[in-house]
Order: C-alpha cells, then sequence, then structure tokens
C-alpha cells in the first residue's frame, strides 16, 4: 500500500515549489509591467493623461461608494421592529437623541391626549410642528399612550435615517419588507400605486398602528394617502409642510411655553455629571426666563444649554450677558464669540435643514427690525425678486418666518433673538454691514421718492380717496412706518459707530421721513429724528447736518405756536450753516419773527433768504416771496405785497402746486381789499376756494375763508349773510386744536358779520372769545381790535 503524498516516507509536496517559482516569474512580470507603464507615461501619455486616469480612478471608487450607500436605504433598518414581550411588534422608547433625554416632554399632556384622541377615530393623523420642536417625541408618546388599542401590531420607520430623507419608493419598500408585501418595481407612479393598494389588503381587517417619523415632504407619504382600511391607524409626525393633506387631521405642536421651556432646562441640567455643584435651582431663577426666550424656546436648544451650564458650573448670569451682548450689539461691531452663543447655533437642527441660499436669506432678515416687504428683502440680500420668492416660500413652510399685511415677511419673534446669533455665527462683519447698507439704501431711495409726493397732496388724504400704493406715498409711509423709524431710531449710541457706507443714506432716510412726519402732524417723532440726528458726532463734524436739524427742529416749534423757541435753534441753523444752505433757514427765522411781530427784522431775513436762493430753486423762490408778500401785508407795504404774491402765485402756477398758489390768492385777498380794489378781491377770494376744493389742506382753507368773509364785509355789507357762512366754516375747520391766532381773527370778524346781521348778544359773545384767545396766543393786535369793538358806542348800542 503506497503513501499518500505528504506522508512521512512519500514524495514531498509539490505547492512550495510552485508558490516560489510563481514569486519568481510573478516578480519578473511585474518589474517588465512597471517599466512599460513608467515609459508609456512618460513617452506617449503624458502628465496630462496620466492625471486624467488617476481622476477617472477616483470617480468611479465615488460613485460606488455613493451608489452603496443608496441601496443601504432601500433595506429596513435593524430596529424598524421591536418585538414586544407578547410577541406583538411595538414602539421604540421615546428618543432624546444627542443630548440625555429629561423624560417625558412638560407641557405636552394635552397635545399627546389631543393626538391620541385623534387615533381612536381617524384613519391617519399628522402631528406638525417646526424641526427639532418635539414631533417625535409628542408622537411616539401618543402612539405609546394607546399602544392597547392595536394588538395586532405597532411599526415604527424613520423617514430621514442619517439624515438624509427618503423617497417615496423607499419608504413603501421599506414597509413592504416589514410587512412581508410586494416593494415597488420602480419609482413611477403606477408602480407606487400597486405596492400601496399590496399594503392595504395586508392591513385590512387588522388593528394595526404604523407611526412614520420625520416625514419632510408630502410626496414621501402621499401613495399611501387617503388611508381606505377601517382599523389600521396611520400616524405622521413632520414638519409644517405636512398641511392640507387629503384624509389627514392635524395637530399642530408649538413652541413650548417659558415656564415649560425652564422645566426642560432645569431637566437636563440635573441628568448633567456636576449637577450636584449647581448652586441655583434654573426653576426659581429670573435669568433663566430670559435664557430661554433668547433660545426661542426651542426645545433642543434649551435642553443642550441647560445641560452645559450645569456640566461646567455656568452662572445664569454670565450665560445671560454673553448671549445677550451677542443678539444687541450692533451689527457692524465686533465681539468676542460666546461658547453658549456657539452652542446654540450648532444646536438648531432645523436651521441646518434649509438650504444654503435660505439660511442666508434668514439671517440677512434679522438685520430689519421691522416687517419687510418682498423689494425690500431682494435690495438686503442682493437677489433677483424671484429667487426671493422661493427662498421665502422655503423660509415660510419651515415655520421661520411668518406673513404679514402688505405682502410683507418678518422672523417669527420667538425666533428673533436666535436669528441674530445665526447672523452674527454665519456672516462676518463685512457683509453684515453691506447688506445694512443695501438696506438703508433702499429704504432711503424710496423714502425720497414718496416724500417728493407729499407736496401735491397736501395734508394726509382720506382712505377714501387711496391710490395704489406705489402712487400714494401716505400709503406708503403708513405701511413702512414701523421700518423706517425702527432704522432712523437706532439706540442709543449705535449711531455713533454706524459705518461710513451706512451713515450717508442713514442721513437721507432720515430727512425724507421728517418730511413726511411734518406732512403728517406726527410732531413727537418728528422732533425725536431730529434729535437722533444730532447725538451723531457727524452733526458735530459736519454743520450742515446739525443746521438741518435745526432748521427742522425750528419748523417743528413753528408748528407748536412757539415762535420764541422757533427763532432760538433757527438762530442756530443760519450761524451753522452756509451761505447757499442758510436760505431755507433764514426764511423759517423770518417766518418766526413774523409771527413774534418783529416785521424789520423777518423782512431782513426774508429778503437775505432770496437773495440766497439758487436760480433754479423756483419752489424754494416762490415760498420766499409768499412769506415776503405776508411781510410786506403785515406792514402795510400794499404795493411791495401784491408785487411779492403775485409772483409767487405765478410760480406756484407753473409748478403746478395748487396748494401754494391756494395761500398766495388767499394773501391777495387781503392786498386788493386793503387796496380798495374789491373787485379784484373778490375774483382771488373765489379762486383760492376753488383751489383749495381740490387740495385737502383744511388749515389753508380755513385761512382762505377767513379773508374771503373778511373782503366780502368790507366790500359789501350787504352780502353779510355770505360772510358770516364763511365765517362759520373758517372757524369749523380751526376748532378741535390748539387756540391760535386765526381762530381769534375769525371770531372777531364773525361778531362783525352777526353785528351786520342786527344780532349784537351773539356778536358781544365772539367778540369776548376773540378777545380771550388773541390774548392767550399773544397777538396784541387781535385784542386790542377785540376790546376796541366791546367798548365802542356803536357796537353797544
Amino acid at each position: 500500500m503506497t503513501t499518500p503524498p505528504g506522508r512521512e516516507g512519500g514524495r514531498p509536496p509539490r505547492w512550495p515549489f510552485l508558490v516560489a517559482v510563481s514569486t519568481v516569474v510573478g516578480g519578473v512580470i511585474v518589474n517588465l509591467a512597471s517599466n512599460l507603464l513608467s515609459e508609456l507615461a512618460a513617452g506617449i501619455l503624458g502628465p496630462a493623461s496620466l492625471a486624467l486616469v488617476v481622476s477617472g480612478a477616483l470617480g468611479w471608487v465615488v460613485f460606488d461608494v455613493r451608489r452603496r450607500r443608496a441601496g443601504r436605504l432601500d433595506r429596513p433598518e435593524s430596529g424598524d421592529v421591536v418585538p414586544a414581550p407578547t410577541g406583538a411588534p411595538t414602539l421604540p422608547p421615546e428618543r432624546m437623541s444627542g443630548w440625555p433625554s429629561p423624560g417625558r416632554m412638560p407641557g405636552w399632556d394635552a397635545a399627546v391626549r389631543d393626538v391620541a384622541d385623534l387615533l381612536g377615530r381617524e384613519q391617519a393623523v399628522a402631528v406638525r410642528g417646526r424641526r427639532a420642536v418635539g414631533t417625535s417625541a409628542c408622537a411616539i408618546q401618543a402612539a405609546n399612550r394607546c399602544r392597547g388599542d392595536f394588538p395586532d401590531g405597532q411599526y415604527y420607520l424613520d423617514l430621514r435615517p442619517g439624515g438624509r430623507p427618503r423617497s417615496a419608493r423607499q419608504v413603501l419598500t421599506a414597509l413592504a419588507r416589514i410587512l412581508g408585501t410586494p416593494a415597488p418595481t420602480s419609482g413611477r407612479a403606477q408602480a407606487l400605486a400597486e405596492a400601496a393598494d399590496a399594503l392595504r389588503r395586508h392591513l385590512d381587517g387588522k388593528r394595526i398602528l404604523v407611526v412614520l417619523d420625520n416625514v419632510d415632504r408630502p410626496d414621501q407619504v402621499r401613495p399611501l394617502l387617503p388611508p381606505t382600511t377601517r382599523t389600521c391607524r396611520l400616524l405622521l409626525a413632520g414638519g409644517p409642510a405636512l398641511v392640507g393633506l387629503q384624509g389627514v387631521a392635524e395637530r399642530w405642536i408649538n413652541e413650548p411655553d417659558v415656564d415649560d421651556a425652564v422645566e426642560i432646562f432645569a431637566a437636563a441640567g440635573a441628568a448633567a455629571p456636576a449637577a450636584r455643584n449647581r448652586r441655583v435651582d434654573p426653576r426659581t431663577d429670573p435669568l433663566v426666563r430670559e435664557i430661554v426666550e433668547i433660545c426661542g424656546r426651542q426645545p433642543r436648544a434649551v435642553r443642550a444649554l441647560g445641560y452645559r451650564t450645569a456640566q461646567h458650573s455656568w452662572r445664569h448670569a454670565d450665560v445671560l450677558d454673553a448671549l445677550q451682548r451677542s443678539v444687541r450689539t450692533p451689527p457692524h461691531q465686533r465681539i468676542a464669540p460666546a461658547p453658549a452663543a456657539r452652542l446654540l447655533t450648532e444646536a438648531d437642527a432645523a436651521y441646518r435643514a434649509l438650504s444654503a441660499e435660505a439660511r442666508r436669506l434668514y439671517r440677512l432678515m434679522s438685520l430689519s427690525p421691522a416687517p419687510v416687504d418682498r423689494a425690500t428683502i431682494a435690495a438686503l440680500a442682493a437677489r433677483r425678486p424671484e429667487q426671493v420668492s422661493a427662498l421665502l416660500d422655503e423660509l415660510t413652510a419651515t415655520a421661520f418666518v411668518r406673513g404679514r399685511n402688505g405682502d410683507r415677511y418678518e422672523i417669527r419673534p420667538p425666533l428673533a433673538d436666535y436669528a441674530r446669533l445665526h447672523l452674527r455665527a454665519g456672516e462676518p462683519i463685512r457683509r453684515r454691514v453691506a447688506a445694512q447698507a443695501r438696506l438703508t439704501r433702499h429704504l432711503a431711495k424710496h423714502a425720497e421718492r414718496h416724500a417728493a409726493g407729499l407736496a401735491a397732496l397736501g395734508s394726509p388724504p382720506d382712505r377714501e380717496w387711496a391710490l395704489p400704493l406705489d402712487e400714494d406715498p401716505y400709503g406708503w409711509f403708513d405701511l413702512h412706518q414701523e421700518l423706517l423709524l425702527a432704522v432712523v431710531r437706532v439706540p442709543a449710541g449705535a449711531a455713533e459707530t454706524l459705518p461710513r457706507r451706512v451713515r450717508r443714506w442713514w442721513f437721507r432716510l432720515a430727512v425724507a421721513l421728517c418730511g413726511w412726519l411734518a406732512h403728517a402732524e406726527r410732531l413727537d417723532e418728528w422732533e425725536q429724528v431730529c434729535r437722533t440726528v444730532l447725538a451723531t458726532p457727524t452733526a458735530d463734524d459736519r454743520p450742515e447736518v446739525s443746521g438741518w436739524a435745526h432748521n427742522e427742529l425750528g419748523a417743528l416749534h413753528r408748528r407748536r405756536h412757539d415762535p420764541h423757541g422757533a427763532v432760538a435753534v433757527l438762530h442756530l441753523a443760519v450761524t451753522e450753516r452756509g451761505r447757499r444752505a442758510t436760505a431755507q433757514a433764514r426764511m423759517n427765522l423770518g417766518i418766526a419773527l413774523l409771527d413774534l411781530g418783529q416785521l424789520d427784522d423777518a423782512v431782513d431775513h426774508l429778503t437775505r433768504s432770496r437773495r440766497h436762493r439758487s436760480g433754479t430753486d423756483r419752489a424754494g423762490l416762490a415760498l420766499t416771496d409768499l412769506a415776503l408778500g405776508a411781510a410786506r401785508l403785515a406792514r402795510g407795504e400794499w404795493d411791495g405785497a401784491h408785487h411779492h404774491l403775485v409772483r409767487a402765485a405765478n410760480t406756484f402756477s407753473a409748478l403746478g402746486d395748487a396748494r401754494g398758489y391756494a395761500a398766495a390768492l388767499t394773501n391777495l385777498v387781503l392786498v386788493h381789499a386793503g387796496l380798495g380794489e374789491h373787485l379784484d378781491a373778490a375774483q382771488a377770494w373765489r379762486a383760492a376756494l376753488r383751489e383749495y376744493d381740490s387740495v385737502n389742506d383744511p388749515t389753508g382753507r380755513a385761512a382762505a375763508l377767513l379773508n374771503a368773509g373778511a373782503a366780502l364785509l368790507a366790500a359789501a355789507p350787504g352780502q353779510a349773510r355770505q360772510a358770516y357762512d364763511w365765517l362759520a366754516e373758517s372757524r369749523r375747520l380751526r376748532e378741535g386744536g390748539r387756540p391760535t391766532a386765526g381762530l381769534g381773527r375769525t371770531l372777531l370778524y364773525l361778531g362783525d358779520a352777526a353785528a351786520a346781521l342786527d344780532d349784537p348778544d351773539e356778536a358781544r359773545r365772539h367778540w369776548v372769545d376773540a378777545a380771550g384767545i388773541c390774548e392767550a396766543v399773544g397777538d396784541t393786535a387781535g385784542q386790542t381790535a377785540a376790546d376796541a369793538r366791546l367798548t365802542s358806542p356803536v357796537h353797544e348800542s
């Protein structure tokens, strides 16, 4: 019997020899191949071709890795089904990923109860809310609460495993493998419908609960809707996009209130390793309430900050101070990044789920302190309007921003401070300053354009006269007033450090805004804007800026019937501004002096104002002529007053300024009456009243009626009834406000009209009222005339 190979006494095995020979031959072949390849690469292919070959190989490796990863998504997760002790599938326990779980979420009892009740009577229920607000935990708690109602099984499927959302085909494939039904053969609608029908047939008649978690888009679950089985229930948990699904009842989950957020903060801190060293209970510390408000009351962020605060034994006051500095420091100022702020920005899962452009727009919108329209948002982000519309749709669908009236948008109030944290973390200073400059420039240019149209409208029109927003200056200012005032009225000290590229447009916006506030009679806000401008270093460095502010304050004092205060600040404006720039200030100073009865000084300043006016400033020249005409009229210089008023009327008429034209005609009535030209006076007041019918200016119309009534009484005493009616209308227009000299003169002539109508008692009553008002407002001439009528024997009889 022969010995087998490899045994003792037999032939030695051949494989060692074969291995040695193969090694030698293989080495020779490899060396030859490497030499050939090196010569080929150096002489024929060249370095570019070699790089192309290497790139192709790397591309194939990347493609293969992505293909294998995509294939793994079609396979069910290891934990999609968790067997229960009784043998029925069950749901996983509540998961709080990323940080230690505090257990039951406070404040959710009502939401969990509502969802459980909906599952008892509805076939499909959707728990909606912002991402990371806790919709998954709420849905799982509700499902566990009604576990006994589904004895045939409870199934859970995460539609966003590893942060990658599943497609509709992948969802159906995972459910089919869990339940043992055929998977869809393709992603076409017919194949998806067939797979969904197979699932329905399998579930029909069984009491089964299927929980689909982290549903990002309706198309992920649309093939399963509407559910047709009566006993099976479908519970969806996802974002705001799950709205209006057919056959699905909805329950929205809001952010927890402040008390519940404080409880989350405290529970997370109690789970931290150093929690026993905490000196202050977060539940009793009022600073924690402010901390969770800056966190937007987002459960994930609050939990993360509470855990880290307790872990590192941070003082609540230090955490709050760091967060407030990050939020309240002007965006153009640099501060050291705070660990607490960095932690919050990293913990915002909903923010990270946005597209890059949507995240950028969200950050930049935090620069706006009030709601903004689409055009302003486009200017702020330097993007086309159609791009902004798509991004706003994304931000609205994910509950980061909300719409307001007038097609305006704003960041939701709970997230406003959180958005500023993202702004400071995600945008460098130069980009923040550039965006701030774009916003201010856009608002300034539009405000200037609309302010230029205010003069033609006169006083604020009634809403019955409303024009399209683009053509209605008052409508545009009314809609955007909150934004404009917030941008101009910067916090104390912030205006001192505004970047140069922002400061210029900010000042132009303040000028245009003051024009609207003056027309709208919003005197307190007008003064506040002027004081803000005066508080900036620019007002100290540039006299024309401080001169403008003092000139505005002078006009404001005149509007408040304070000529002494007006003269004081207007003197400052005249001394601060240059020769050409003092024209407006000198005109206002001359009018204020005219109010004080200092006629010579008034005429001197008005004359110099007209001389300093540019020849191209026709509107300014007309206004100065109007004021000079009134001053010379007060001095009894009829010819000089007539010259200036006629020139002012002609200029206003050429410019199409109906309000200025009517004011010039109103004063011409008195000039013609003083010259004895009663026919011309009648023509002037008829033309003035006709102009005021087309201009909404109650004050100017009251003055025209006063002059017309006084002129008619002097020219035609037989028409005292007509004069009385005009004067009564003038008094009605003036009543309701502060007493003025115009009201006193109206009552004076109203008494004359009553006396001409043989009603001495009413005449005396009007003269007494006129004397009291003229004395109160300092109109000495009016008071003297009223007293003379009261003591005159003719009037007493």
